[in-house]
């Protein structure tokens, strides 16, 4: 029943966003005519007041988790609306899902789940004066509750403690509050910015898109292999950013907490303040976003105290508009490297694609992580001191619009997975082992002007 309620309750709050919100095509949704007029006219010396929350000058598509860029053919689904000089989004989305992982039982370490995993994001800005911007956001999420403290299945994944011991072939939820955070940014000149974001919880300027919110990874209800080598940091309890834009080039330098979310899922830990991180991100054109970044993270893992990380990370964002309603293709490549001491070094790899169309879409997702035998659990005595192993897997996916509900889209859906480890492993997760899972697909419409 709790997760029937979930959905009564997201499709409520979608449906009761302002009637202004309506769709174009059934699938668009149109924005209100006020703000139409803002993003048309808005102040004719700095530009339009609908724009991205960071900067006054340039497109709101560019909007991506905490700091960072997309490309400016992204598609954006929200709810938008404004009040006065304040405008308003919500963007969400959750997956009611059956998963099973390694569906033919050829290792000991699958296992299979009804759950439900979600995110509400709430985001405002407003301008101030002829040149700052104000923005606030608020993301929360269900999953200490719809999928459990252990979270859900997923091979070979790893991260994070339940009951004091590490997740090791599961994925683990998500904070009740993920963000709050506020950002301020002043404008130099149409073609510079600088700007300050501070989060409890927030996402330091390290790596990614997050892939919760990367377009080319929002039909998926998995977290990738290696979200602990590329990611983990979306959620940071205490991060401070301070960055200054010159026209599609942007630098930005992070003080923030190393240790990850502890397991208590309702609470707010402890700020620190004893990691750093620099990143350097560019836009050349509209379809294509760079970033390179570096970070100290101190203690990440709360059974590790002792243990530091030095990660370094680079991604390429692909987004084009196709031709027709709704139309679009996003791609992501992505490597993220951790490195502790000579005997703890580890890469990862991950490319993602999706093509969505107005009412379907296809989407794939490779990846290739190296993880320790202590990473996956094993005995040091069974394969030798922290061996590390090659790890691929491949997801394809599909999903199709049932219906909509107001302002948001109910999509059915299926995906399988296979897995391929390095031989050693095979006695205990098989050669090949397949995954699959079925799911209801519910989020907001594409916001067209």
């Amino acid at each position: 029943m709790k997760y029937l309620y979930l959905l009564y309750l997201l499709s409520v709050t979608a449906g009761a966003l302002p009637v202004s919100a309506q769709h174009e095509h059934h699938q668009k949704q149109k924005l209100p005519q006020d703000t139409l007029q803002h993003m048309q006219h808005g102040d004719m010396q700095h530009g339009p007041t609908m724009s991205h929350a960071f900067s006054r000058n340039l497109p709101m598509n560019r909007n991506a988790s905490g700091t960072g860029w997309l490309p400016d053919e992204s598609p954006m689904y929200g709810n938008m609306f404004h009040h006065s000089s304040w405008m308003f989004m919500l963007h969400y989305n959750a997956f009611v899902r059956y998963n099973k992982q390694d569906i033919f039982e050829s290792g000991n370490r699958g296992d299979s789940q009804f759950d439900i995993p979600n995110w509400l994001m709430f985001m405002g800005r407003r301008p101030v004066g002829h040149r700052g911007l104000f923005r606030f956001s608020a993301m929360l999420s269900l999953d200490p509750l719809t999928v459990g403290g252990n979270g859900y299945p997923l091979l070979f994944q790893t991260g994070e403690t339940y009951q004091g011991r590490p997740l090791i072939d599961r994925q683990h939820p998500h904070d009740l509050v993920s963000e709050l955070s506020v950002g301020y940014t002043h404008m130099l000149s149409p073609d510079a910015d600088v700007f300050l974001y501070l989060g409890y919880p927030g996402e330091p300027a390290l790596s990614n898109v997050a892939f919760m919110h990367r377009p080319s990874a929002l039909n998926n209800p998995d977290s990738p292999l290696g979200h602990h080598w590329q990611d983990a940091t979306h959620i940071t309890f205490g991060v401070a950013t301070l960055g200054v834009r010159y026209q599609n080039l942007k630098l930005e330098g992070s003080s923030f907490t190393g240790r990850e979310p502890n397991e208590e899922r309702y609470d707010f830990d402890k700020p620190r303040f004893d990691s750093r991180a620099l990143r350097l991100t560019y836009n050349p054109t509209p379809q294509w976003s760079l970033q390179a970044s570096t970070a100290y993270v101190k203690s990440p893992e709360a059974i590790e105290p002792d243990e530091d990380v030095y990660r370094s990370t680079a991604t390429v964002l692909h987004s084009k508009k196709l031709s027709g309603a709704g139309r679009f293709w996003t791609s992501t490549a992505n490597w993220g490297y951790n490195y502790v001491d000579q005997d703890h070094k580890e890469h990862s790899v991950l490319l993602e694609s999706n093509l969505q169309n107005d009412k379907f879409v296809v989407y794939g997702r490779y990846e290739w992580v190296q993880k320790s035998t202590g990473e996956l659990g094993f005995e040091e005595e069974l394969f030798g001191h922290d061996e590390i192993f090659g790890i691929h897997a491949l997801t394809v996916g599909t999903n199709r619009q049932v219906f909509r509900l107001g302002p948001a889209n109910l999509h059915l859906g299926a995906q399988v997975s296979a897995f391929r480890a390095e031989r050693p492993l095979h006695p205990y997760y098989g050669k090949l082992p397949l995954s699959g899972q079925v799911y209801l697909r519910l989020f907001p419409s594409l916001m067209m002007p």
